[in-house]
């Protein structure tokens, strides 16, 4: 994942105006304006880099697009991965799009349309927008507001961000069905199917679904419009398609449901005791998802009610560590080929990278393939997903790095990128390679069609701050390959949004204050 992205925006000004979240749901045209501080350096490439393509599959699957398009992490295996070539060589522009004025918004989730158009959900203290994007000029062709968060309202009320940067609900994980309509969960525990129309007035988000999970989600929750609750408050973070054609729902505090598009059946169960803060994946089989204590992989009874086929515990560590929401895995499950599963646990001194099998296991088989620690002793954390392909597992190190609000020791941030493969006999796995990279923060994604791994990192500015730039490392041999630099200082953070790549190879990741966009001109670079 992914999560802290949710958070954004000005609290001391969001503060002085707490009712600002009084937002117009839908919004026309409207023009894009750049991000102040953008860098005009020219794209670094390594000319005796040759793009090829790495082998490897991801099905298609019911209920969502092609794979690379849908959803936050690509597709239902979430695996971090697009079908496309990436921005590489000669000819690549930067542009970048301010997503609010004096509210700034963080753009960090991108889906993709059939026409190509992206999608994008942006974070502020306001609340989550919805926003379709032209991707020739980065105009907003249309918005959608959401209703405002109640963590949002706690750290208004309580001056504490930490509120904020501790909840992953409210729309972050939607998906793109396969009609090119949004799905998500809304704040006030709504599931929303919302449709995107054309007509003489432009274009609009409409909803065209709407299920009130509130008789079966406890939603007494401390908000502007409840000072004082007295019940429990369990909001749902994820909604994704399942094998079976119903909607698959997780709440932070463990419930795991189902419902049904078609009759609004819903049924569920609860993981007692355990939190689930990140998203998960889908196959033809199951749903695999990771609590803070333990992978699980489940399917629906012909009741839809969700049921446990395995469970794996897994080194929680001792605490929650820097940066991270709770003491439990950072990552959402990401699925390899046909059978495999992987996630990082949280143990210490060093995470491990988990490789399991996820289907019926042969007599004699362990659930668990490897347990490989990754990183420094010490100083090893990831809060984001994995990039899983092939046999291949990518893993960038988060420790020693916050939120960009917070962030004070900027050399406390670790760094460190490893690949990861799963041996061929299954006895086990190996380190592949390793480079230093400093990427604090980003979802990282791999393009497949010419072997790059796309990552968001920083160097230290000769006048103090940061220089923020798009880093390629070669999948094969995890050397840095091409590097293209985005803007200057805290506007330019990632912030934990994720990098996406278009079908026709555009690349969008999300900044402070907005998005940026890297294309191919065909022009050459000067």
């Amino acid at each position: 994942m992914r999560k802290r992205w949710i958070g954004l925006g000005v609290l001391g000004a969001a503060l002085a105006a707490p009712f600002l979240f009084l937002a117009i749901a839908n919004r026309e045209h409207v023009a894009a304006r750049p991000i102040a501080g953008q860098s005009t350096a020219p794209a670094i490439w390594d000319s005796a880099f040759q793009p090829a393509p790495v082998p490897g599959f991801v099905p298609a699957l019911p209920g969502l697009p092609p794979p690379g398009r849908s959803p936050m992490h690509g597709d239902g295996y979430q695996s971090d991965t697009h079908p496309v070539s990436g921005p590489f060589g000669p000819g690549l522009e930067v542009r970048t799009r301010t997503a609010g004025t004096w509210l700034p918004r963080l753009c960090a989730t991108f889906v993709f349309r059939s026409d190509g158009k992206p999608v994008a959900m942006c974070g502020g203290v306001t609340g989550f927008r919805l926003v379709l994007l032209d991707p020739a000029s980065l105009d907003a062709l249309a918005t959608y507001d959401l209703p405002m968060r109640p963590s949002t309202f706690q750290a208004l009320v309580r001056r504490d961000m930490d509120v904020i940067f501790g909840d992953s609900s409210g729309g972050a994980y939607l998906f793109l069905d396969d009609k090119d309509r949004i799905v998500l969960a809304d704040s006030r525990q709504v599931i929303q199917r919302i449709a995107t129309v054309r007509d003489g007035k432009g274009w609009r988000f409409v909803p065209e679904n709407r299920w009130d999970m509130t008789p079966h989600v406890p939603h007494d929750c401390q908000n502007y419009d409840n000072w004082s609750p007295s019940g429990e408050c369990d909001m749902i973070t994820t909604v994704m398609p399942g094998p079976d054609g119903r909607l698959w729902w997780v709440t932070r505090q463990g419930r795991i449901g189902t419902l049904d598009p078609a009759t609004g059946k819903v049924a569920q169960t609860r993981l007692a005791g355990e939190e689930i803060q990140n998203a998960f994946a889908v196959d033809d089989r199951a749903a695999y998802i990771v609590s803070d204590h333990a992978q699980y992989a489940l399917a629906a009874g012909a009741d839809g009610r969700p049921r446990i086929l395995w469970r794996h515990p897994y080194d929680r560590g001792g605490g929650r560590k820097v940066g991270s929401i709770n003491q439990g895995s950072g990552t959402t499950p990401t699925l390899i080929g046909d059978r495999y599963v992987t996630f990082a646990d949280n143990a210490d001194p060093r995470i491990n990278i988990v490789v399991l099998r996820r289907g019926a296991l042969k007599p004699g088989e362990a659930r668990e393939i490897c347990r490989v620690p990754v990183f420094t002793p010490g100083a090893s954390a990831t809060d984001n997903s994995m990039i899983g392909w092939g046999r291949s597992i990518i893993l960038e190190n988060n420790a020693g790095f916050s939120n960009g609000f917070s962030q004070k020791d900027w050399g406390a941030i670790e760094g460190g990128i490893v690949r990861v493969d799963i041996r061929e006999d299954e006895s086990g796995c190996d380190i592949v390679w390793t480079s230093p990279l400093v990427s604090p923060s980003v979802v990282p994604k791999l393009a497949t069609g010419n072997g790059i791994a796309y990552f968001y990192g920083f160097d230290p500015a000769p006048g103090g701050g940061q220089d923020w730039s798009i880093v390629g490392l070669d999948f094969r041999t995890g050397r840095q390959v091409v590097k293209i630099p985005t803007g200057h200082g805290g506007a330019f953070n990632n912030n934990w949004g994720s990098i996406a790549l278009a079908p026709d190879g555009t690349l969008y990741v999300a900044a402070m204050r907005g998005l940026i966009q890297v294309r191919r001109t065909g022009r050459p670079a000067h």
